[in-house]
């Protein structure tokens, strides 16, 4: 083993064999075949080669050199030609000598090199392989051992490399970028606060130094995609912490869970087909060897269309006519739902407003109910809802059959009616009679007679109240008793017009004798003047009077 220094660093080398590759005359030589080397160092790897002086009768000479590590096609890509090494390869040496020193290594230098040389002979070209592997590693402080107190840390570092360092150098430590004077041991024991960080160095390349070591600083939440998030989308939240050691990440749901169990314990939370019920405060923490720290808590507010509508009344219960009953109609909805009213397919109010307000209920709003909620992001309608209002019985009306005049002798039917909810039940009364006649909507009265005769009226009750209606029923004799009367009506005034012309004949006869001569009869009669007639004619008009009356 062996360890070469260079202008702006070192490297070391793990095998330092001496390799001649080729035949006939022709071959390159590589010291080492491996080299590991430190970021930033300077690294030279030494190459000779060699090829026939004379060839086919023709002097042979070296007219190209280059070192590559790729190529495009078949043709290889010469590292002072590569964008990559551009200003740090150098080619040293001569006609004999092919050592190539690349300054200011990078982790991407890693690499296995070759050199090729091209010479005037028609088939004079060779490559040296399989070449020189190149790794290039870093410094790095490892942690190696921890005791954690509530205000700061107490750790045990180690300034590690993968190469391993011929002798024993020694090491620079830093705190916060400054360097700790006198620490010169690989390991150093350091206390950490919040915002400290530890960095190394081999002494003589502090250009070369480690990077640092700190606790988490705090995360940022990354949510993409931006903007609404909408149910049914795919949504990542990302969380982010510079932290050297590398950080752990643990996702949280605020409130998600009362023992404040980890929701995800990787760096992306992701949600396929994000849900309402996904929505919430998130927040992360992240955490490595050195310490811990939180994220600030992110809202995811996932927007969605309205469902699980649904109608309900209040008060509940049984609805009567003429109190105040309030429809609600809820959602499930974000933004919050606009509502549309409808009874049965006619629209009754649209608006923002969740409830619909009967001040005064009547029984023409008994009917069925339902509500419609929709957003930006859809629509739901609501099942139905039946509203059954509730009143006492309105005035009964009835009806006789058979209509007309109520013979004596005939059957009759009543029937009463009346709009009542619930259905009312009926009661017949007579006027003037305590005990009813009858219940149930109709009443029938066989063989009417005039007993029969007088006012009637039925009572429509239910829990509601009650209403009534009279009815007045008059018998009308038969055929066979208006005969037997209208004879009897008949001999009266038979009776009577024969009592009045009696009576006139006396009365005439009175009269004669008083005022004429008996042995004149006739002629007095016949007189049309004088007392006698005027008499006469007076008390016929008299009778005439009396008859009127008695007719």
């Amino acid at each position: 083993m062996s360890f070469t220094a260079a202008a702006s660093g070192f490297l070391v080398f793990l095998l330092s064999v001496s390799v001649v590759q080729g035949q006939h005359g022709w071959g390159v030589t590589y010291t080492p075949t491996e080299i590991c080397a430190l970021k930033g160092s300077t690294v030279d790897i030494r190459c000779t080669y060699r090829y026939p002086a004379y060839l086919d009768g023709l002097t042979v000479t070296a007219e190209k050199t280059l070192w590559f590590t790729k190529q495009e096609g078949d043709e290889p890509v010469d590292l002072r030609t590569d964008s990559e090494y551009e200003g740090r390869v150098e080619y040293h040496g001569d006609q004999k000598n092919c050592s190539l020193r690349i300054t200011d290594l990078r982790e991407t230098d890693s690499a296995v090199y070759k050199f090729k040389f091209i010479t005037n002979h028609p088939t004079g070209k060779y490559t040296g392989s399989p070449g020189v592997t190149v790794t290039v590693t870093d410094l790095k402080v490892q942690v190696t051992r921890l005791l954690v107190h509530q205000s700061y840390t107490r750790a045990e570092l180690k300034c590690h490399s993968s190469c391993r360092l011929a002798g024993s150098p020694s090491y620079v430590w830093y705190k916060n970028g400054q360097n700790i004077r006198g620490e010169t041991s690989s390991s150093y024991t350091g206390y950490f606060g919040p915002e400290d960080s530890y960095s190394c160095a081999v002494n003589g390349y502090e250009a070369s130094r480690s990077p640092s070591v700190y606790s988490p600083k705090v995360p940022s939440v990354l949510v993409s995609p931006s903007g609404e998030t909408v149910e049914g989308s795919s949504v990542t939240l990302t969380c982010s912490s510079d932290a050297n050691p590398a950080a752990t990440y643990t996702w949280y749901k605020k409130n998600g869970n009362p023992d404040h169990e980890p929701f995800s314990t990787e760096p992306q939370l992701d949600f396929v087909s994000i849900q309402s019920s996904d929505s919430g405060e998130y927040y992360c923490a992240a955490e490595n060897e050195l310490g811990a720290k939180r994220s600030d808590t992110i809202t995811i507010n996932v927007k969605y269309g309205p469902k699980n509508t649904s109608v309900s009344v209040s008060p509940s219960g049984e609805t009567v006519e003429g109190s105040s009953v309030t429809l609600t109609c809820s959602s499930d909805a974000n933004p919050a739902a606009t509502y549309t009213w409808y009874k049965e397919n006619r629209t009754l109010h649209q608006g923002p407003e969740e409830s619909y307000n009967f001040t005064s209920i009547s029984s023409e709003d008994s009917g069925t109910y339902h509500c419609q909620s929709d957003n930006q992001y859809g629509q739901f309608n609501s099942s139905s809802l039946f509203i059954d209002v509730q009143y006492a019985p309105k005035f009964p009306s009835v009806l006789v059959s058979p209509s007309g005049e109520t013979v004596e002798g005939s059957s009759v039917t009543l029937t009463c009616s009346s709009d009542a909810n619930p259905a009312a039940t009926y009661t017949w009364y007579k006027e003037n009679e305590a005990s009813p006649k009858a219940s149930g909507q109709t009443f029938t009265i066989t063989n009417f007679t005039s007993e029969h005769s007088g006012n009637y009226y039925c009572e429509a009750q239910n829990r509601r109240g009650r209403h009534t209606s009279t009815l007045q029923l008059t018998v009308v004799a038969g055929k066979g008793t208006i005969y037997i009367t209208a004879a009897i009506v008949a001999l009266i005034v038979l009776i009577l017009i024969a009592v009045f012309l009696l009576y006139l004949w006396i009365r005439k006869k009175k009269t004669l004798n008083s005022t004429t001569e008996p042995s004149d009869p006739v002629q007095t009669v016949q007189s049309d003047s004088g007392p006698e007639y005027e008499n006469l004619t007076a008390a016929q008009t008299e009778d005439t009077e009396e008859q009127e009356d008695l007719v």
